[in-house]
């Protein structure tokens, strides 16, 4: 059987469309909150809304950074609450290692973006089904954070 050339071109499309979705089919949320001029406010709270219905499963939750190589720092503090659909709230304090001692940036990429992820929850079992939000905020002691382009959060099934 001999396919017209519009109709070979449609099956590839949709090939291809399928190969992308099966590739990242541990994907459960995959969100990035771009920062406006590349500058956090140490009051601007970045806020994903993340729904879970399966909590039999076991997650692996990711913290996502974008930052510029104008960033002055080598490292990031920030404040990550996570409420629970029952309206409980836990609070970490964590520190994201951007570069290393001689300031080389750890993270992906060849110009001056550089990309890193941060395994925050291994092998994570949610309590409770339901609408869980993550805030991050930034915790530099500076009230604007310069050369952050945009921070994530994504989750991935085991």
């Amino acid at each position: 059987m001999s396919l017209n050339p519009d109709k070979k071109i449609l099956l590839l499309l949709a090939l291809f469309i399928g190969m992308l979705i099966s590739c990242d089919s541990k994907r459960v949320y995959d969100e990035n909150i771009i920062v406006e001029n590349n500058s956090w406010n140490v009051k601007n709270k970045l806020t994903f809304d993340v729904t879970i219905s399966d909590i039999r499963q076991r997650y692996n939750v990711y913290l996502k950074v974008r930052n510029g190589t104008d960033y002055p720092y080598s490292n990031l503090f920030l404040f990550l609450n996570t409420v629970c659909p029952d309206g409980s709230v836990s609070r970490d304090t964590l520190e994201l290692t951007l570069a290393d001692y001689d300031g080389r940036w750890l993270g992906s990429g060849i110009s001056s973006v550089k990309f890193s992820k941060f395994l925050f929850q291994e092998a994570f079992q949610f309590k409770q089904p339901g609408k869980y939000r993550f805030e991050m905020e930034q915790a530099m002691r500076v009230k604007e954070l310069k050369g952050i382009r945009d921070i994530g959060l994504r989750i991935e099934s085991q």
